[in-house]
């Protein structure tokens, strides 16, 4: 939502011209209520001469009647008449008088925010690449004088460039800790491949110079002719056949 050029100056009319509650012209000017209550008792912009929203085509009398009327309504600016241009992207103009403490809003941002670029310290500073480089690697000529400062603080940028350029530089350098872990993961999968690959050669190598195994031989004796004992057991077992097996099984028919 819009909010009057001069907040201050706009709620200090309202409040001496209107009856209009606390919440409301706070809402309106982009206050707080407790700020609007202040400007009220007099503790608050002390010395500020009110400015007529309606004058100067930011509120009309109908839409102050209309919120005097109901205390939960809230009043809504007029849209400017004249489209206000926004600030282009580019190069920032540093007044002359703090153009000196460039080198020391480089060097807080260097010390307190190493992530940033160079580009972005440009940016947010209104330097050039090479005063930021020496800074950094310290061969600026003016070194051992540097102060570091906030360059919020000195009006160099404001605190929504500066935290939009953090969040900015730390999302990047999520991006490539990303990128990283995926590449190490890859390269982790290819090399445990490539082992297991040369593992299965290493093994069919060697299946193919190993000779065959010879299986042993089976006895091809029928085991009727082996004597029914335990002796003639074992012998059939370890593959041995009598000699006079049979002869003694021929004499004992012909004794018969």
């Amino acid at each position: 939502m819009p909010h009057p050029l001069m907040p201050k100056a706009t709620a200090v009319w309202l409040i001496d011209n209107t009856s209009l509650g606390f919440d409301q012209i706070a809402d309106f000017c982009g206050l707080h209520a407790l700020e609007v209550k202040g400007i009220a008792d007099g503790e608050v912009a002390v010395g500020i001469v009110g400015r007529d929203p309606v004058t100067n085509g930011e509120l009309t009398r109908d839409e102050i009647e209309r919120c005097q009327g109901d205390r939960t309504a809230r009043m809504v600016m007029l849209e400017p008449e004249i489209e206000l241009q926004q600030r282009r992207p580019g190069p920032k103009y540093t007044p002359l008088s703090k153009r000196q403490n460039r080198p020391d809003a480089i060097a807080w941002l260097i010390k307190f925010h190493p992530e940033l670029t160079d580009a972005q310290v440009c940016q947010l500073v209104g330097t050039t690449k090479p005063t930021v480089v020496s800074v950094r690697d310290r061969s600026h000529w003016n070194t051992p004088n540097l102060k570091p400062q906030d360059p919020v603080s000195l009006g160099m940028s404001t605190q929504t460039e500066l935290d939009s350029a953090v969040q900015s530089a730390a999302k990047r350098i999520q991006r490539k800790e990303d990128r990283d872990r995926r590449a190490a993961a890859k390269t982790a999968r290819e090399k445990q491949a490539a082992a297991l690959a040369a593992q299965e050669r290493e093994q069919a190598a060697a299946a193919a110079v190993a000779p065959a195994t010879p299986e042993p031989e089976q006895s091809t004796e029928p085991a009727s002719d082996l004597p029914d004992t335990a002796l003639g057991a074992a012998l059939a077992q370890a593959g041995v056949v009598p000699a006079d097996s049979g002869s003694g099984n021929e004499n004992s028919g012909s004794e018969s």
